[in-house]
């Protein structure tokens, strides 16, 4: 597909990190951007920038996200790129010790219930919604395509850490998801791909303490950094403009794999 102001995108989880990253890489490709996500205010300031339009979003709240669709549509036409990027992190053992009193406990069920509705559930149901509005497009010559959905899954659904049970579950069910949704859409003209990025400099990494971040920047091959957020973005470029790209996935982690913790 090719990215001008004759295409519009929908980037959840927009207004920060990655999502942010990949929402200002569109603009300034042409394209027409809204942006989901709960940070009103960072939202608004970011769609301002780059010329886009923003909805407060809840992912993982159908009427949240038909409401969000309804505004963003109304505003730039029907999308045919949406890119998955809201979800959030919440580190818990499967089962834990407190070390300072002994105290045993299990994980909180609605923590892991929180974490896979948000990154799995929201995945999901902001995918399938919009695959129903794209199946209303015309397609594009020369083969038929009508769209493309990029979901974000994390090196974690191949190799999570300690504590990553619940993160690490719903990111596996997101690239788990890949291939069968490709091929439920695959006679509409829409195409589905993952990406799994390795350690960014997003909003959770860099709430991490500095000797936390110095032991996972010594698993990374080359380059010994962070990724950038336009690094994942210009990846989604990547998947949107070849055509030939549909059911896979790209770990994007500078050849690290991550550690026990």
């Amino acid at each position: 597909m090719e990215l001008s102001n004759n295409v519009s995108a929908i980037v959840t989880g927009g207004a920060s990190g990655l999502g942010e990253g990949t929402a200002r890489l569109l603009a300034g490709k042409g394209v027409k951007v809204g942006i989901f996500d709960m940070n009103e205010a960072r939202g608004l300031e970011v769609a301002s920038e780059i010329g886009g339009v923003f909805a407060k979003v809840n992912v993982s709240d159908i009427e949240s996200v038909n409401a969000g669709f309804d505004t963003i549509r109304a505003a730039i036409g029907q999308e045919r790129i949406l890119i998955n990027c809201a979800g959030i992190a919440t580190p818990m053992k499967t089962a834990g010790r407190d070390r300072k009193t002994g105290d045993i406990r299990a994980h909180d069920p609605s923590t892991f219930a929180r974490v896979i509705n948000v990154n799995l559930l929201g995945s999901f149901i902001c995918a399938s919604q919009s695959a129903a509005g794209m199946m209303s497009l015309d397609p594009q010559e020369p083969d038929g395509e009508r769209g493309i959905i990029i979901n974000t899954a994390s090196v974690a659904a191949q190799d999570g850490q300690i504590g990553q049970v619940a993160y690490a579950a719903s990111k596996g069910g997101i690239l788990s998801m890949a291939l069968p949704m490709a091929r439920d859409l695959a006679r509409e003209g829409i195409r589905v791909n993952t990406i799994l990025p390795g350690f960014f400099e997003t909003p959770i990494y860099e709430q991490m303490k500095p000797e936390v971040k110095d032991n996972l920047r010594a698993h990374l091959q080359f380059p010994a950094r962070f990724g950038t957020t336009r690094e994942y973005a210009q990846i989604a470029q990547f998947m949107i403009e070849n055509i030939y790209i549909n059911g896979e996935y790209l770990r994007a982690d500078a050849g690290a794999r991550m550690p026990p913790r």
